[in-house]
């Protein structure tokens, strides 16, 4: 049989050491014949845009550029698919086009709203009594927001960026003697991993940040500044760390008035300008220098810093996926399952794909201090093993190489 593989939703810097691994996989496998890269996610199965992934990694330095390039080389997509019950000629389509090409295997890399695409194929090849055709999900997503895995591959590079930054951010602002705030903006839109992840930084010896705020808690203005004005008795120039989707009392996002309340196919709220809106607040109800900071799709498409374990881990969860769909399963979404933090180690396993999709996997309240203005340890026996180890770049011209389809 043919397999095809596509990746979904928004980019990181690991996505596709995990397309590199059902790669790797398929081509080592006696039961694969050709491999097929889906362009645009399931949009490129129903429009029949595919390549032939052989022919593009083609030698052993275009598969190590392929683990080391960040984004998601074949394009992604943010498709919902309908209720097949309600219209089931998209089903028939993606089964049509599966068929033509021989493809009894099909992977789809991405998130929460990925896995309910893979859920929804799934129930309908059962329903329909398919059983030529496989269908499993790998997970992704640097919010590490997925449900019934450890952590989301993606989300430990994208932690390694944040901490990293946050430390460089640190040391630009102890800079000068006069008081100073700098507020840290970064992804989170329900849940705080990648705020909270700023606090590795710790482990070297930093006090930074001095404060840390996550949608997992409400958030209040007027604590924040009493918060604020707190450290900076303390501390010449205060580091804050925020989640762009920190909410009020009332349920409302902290930052409304500065977002466009705009929201994508599966209902999401754009976010954004939490930074910008507590900067100002700062400038008029404190006065002191103060400065805000947006972290942005950087924090998804950094691989200068990537982090090994994540890489590594990644593609190995895309070759067991491989490994999964030769046994004949299909309709699950692949895991990893931690087993011990110090020395980290980890097994790969499945979960039924509906379990993932469409829910979320929240920072435990536990791990956050009464005040909800920061982390305590168990966040950091969490988050160490996920960051560690480099996969230095390929370079060309004194910068980094990357591949391109």
């Amino acid at each position: 049989m043919n397999i095809a593989v596509a990746q979904s939703g928004g980019p990181t810097c690991a996505i596709n050491a995990s397309l590199a691994g059902v790669f790797s996989a398929a081509q080592k496998s006696e039961k694969i014949d050709k491999i097929f890269g889906v362009l645009n996610g399931i949009e490129g199965i129903i429009n029949d845009e595919m390549v032939d992934l052989e022919e593009k990694v083609n030698s052993d330095v275009s598969y190590q550029l392929l683990l080391r390039t960040p984004s998601a080389v074949l394009g992604s997509c943010r498709k919902k698919l309908p209720n097949y019950k309600e219209k089931s000629e998209v089903y028939e389509r993606i089964t049509e086009v599966l068929r033509s090409r021989d493809i009894g295997a099909f992977f789809y890399i991405g998130g929460n709203d990925s896995m309910d695409t893979v859920a929804k194929y799934s129930a309908y090849l059962k329903d329909n009594s398919i059983e030529d055709i496989k269908i499993i999900g790998i997970p992704k997503t640097i919010d590490n927001d997925l449900c019934e895995t450890d952590h989301s591959p993606g989300f430990g590079s994208a932690a390694k960026y944040v901490a990293a930054t946050v430390q460089e951010i640190t040391r630009d602002s102890n800079v000068y003697s006069i008081p100073s705030v700098t507020i840290i903006e970064t992804m989170g839109r329900h849940a705080g991993w990648l705020a909270a992840a700023a606090c590795c930084i710790r482990a070297n010896g930093e006090s930074a940040p001095h404060l840390i705020y996550l949608p997992e808690t409400t958030f209040s203005i007027e604590r924040f500044l009493s918060d604020v004005k707190d450290q900076m008795t303390k501390h010449r120039a205060v580091i804050v760390v925020v989640s762009e989707g920190v909410k009020t009392a009332e349920g409302k996002f902290a930052a409304e008035e500065f977002q466009s309340g705009q929201k994508d196919v599966f209902g999401h709220v754009y976010l954004a300008g939490i930074g910008k809106f507590l900067e100002k607040l700062v400038a008029a109800e404190i006065g002191c220098k103060v400065r805000s900071i947006e972290l942005n799709v950087m924090q998804r498409c950094s691989s200068h810093i990537a982090s090994l374990e994540d890489i590594q881990s990644s593609e190995a969860i895309g070759m067991a996926a491989v490994e999964a769909a030769l046994k004949g399963t299909s309709g699950c979404m692949m895991t990893f399952v931690r087993e011990s933090n110090m020395p980290y180690s980890y097994r790969i396993d499945t979960v039924d794909a509906s379990k993932a999709a469409n829910s979320e996997k929240f920072f435990p309240r536990e791990w956050i201090n009464e005040a909800g203005n920061n982390v305590l340890p168990p966040a950091y026996d969490y988050l160490m093993p996920l960051i560690q180890g480099e996969l230095h770049a390929i370079m060309k011209n004194g910068m980094p190489l990357n591949f391109v389809i």
